[in-house]
């Protein structure tokens, strides 16, 4: 869907939290950057209830209407203080569904849903809420998660891309590109010329292997680097799980960008292993791109 066409803009889930918050003030930015309508969206479970309804259940939904007015309340107070409110045309849903399903129904007319990444317990980090990770496996648009601890989305730091020559891969590389040329920073192209360690192809000349992998990724980013001549690419070239390299590349960067799917995935409507343990472990924002 083209910027212009997207009726939600760019939707953000909200529910109160921390990194809810990140991912308004995140999305608040985006969407100045691109000069399009923010959407607040709160999604509330419905209360299932037999028949007649019993007053616990009709204080719980009353609870909950107050509880999404003062969410989406807290939201936009959030954007108050970004200082990019005076910039963006703002809008507020609220949704009867599961929060997934709200999500991922809207998305056709997004041009990107923004959700915030939860932590549990001792892992923190390494796991993702079970909407984030929904909405990451189904919506049929970029997705973005964003950590609470998300550096300032101001800074200069380089946009970070994983590309391995997929249509996801492709996809991705387009939207990194024009990320990094809006933002005004550098872009990072990083390839694995392998899955595996070096260690397991033993007896092949590995040398020879990441010469071509040299020459891929150069192939790959040429035309989008003519068509970007104002961004700044650097390469860099790793044998041996991408996602590994990604995570650990982006403590530097701004924005993680990745394709939905890598090689060997089944299906669109699954996320690819290295794009799914990059939204879980990034130090940075990461969007997840389908082909």
């Amino acid at each position: 869907m083209s910027e212009n066409a997207a009726g939600y803009g760019i939707l953000v889930g909200v529910d109160g939290s921390a990194q809810s918050d990140a991912a308004v003030r995140w999305a608040a930015h985006e969407a100045v950057l691109r000069a399009l309508p923010l959407t607040l969206m709160h999604v509330v479970t419905p209360v299932i209830v037999g028949w007649p309804m019993g007053p616990v259940q009709a204080n719980i939904a009353e609870w909950q209407e107050d509880n999404a007015r003062a969410v989406i309340a807290a939201s936009q107070k959030v954007l108050s203080a970004s200082e990019t409110e005076s910039e963006l045309s703002v809008r507020v849903e609220i949704r009867y569904a599961g929060a997934v399903t709200a999500l991922v129904d809207a998305a056709p007319d997004a041009w990107m849903v923004v959700v915030g990444s939860t932590g549990i317990g001792g892992v923190g980090r390494a796991v993702l809420g079970s909407v984030s990770g929904g909405v990451l496996h189904h919506a049929r648009c970029p997705v973005t998660v964003v950590h609470d601890d998300a550096r300032p989305t101001g800074s200069q730091s380089p946009v970070l891309l994983g590309i391995d020559g997929s249509p996801a891969s492709e996809a991705a590389t387009a939207f990194a590109f024009d990320e990094a040329s809006r933002r005004g920073v550098d872009l990072v192209a990083l390839h694995a010329w392998s899955d595996v360690g070096v260690f397991t192809i033993l007896g092949a000349d590995w040398h020879q292997y990441e010469d071509q992998g040299h020459e891929a990724l150069a192939e790959r980013l040429a035309g989008w680097q003519e068509q970007y001549p104002d961004v700044h690419v650097h390469r860099r070239i790793v044998c041996d799980r991408p996602g590994r390299w990604l995570i650990d590349e982006s403590q530097n960067a701004g924005l993680v960008v990745v394709g939905s799917r890598g090689r060997g995935g089944f299906t669109s409507m699954l996320l690819g292993s290295v794009s799914a343990a990059v939204a879980r472990a990034a130090h940075a924002p990461v969007t997840v791109v389908r082909g």
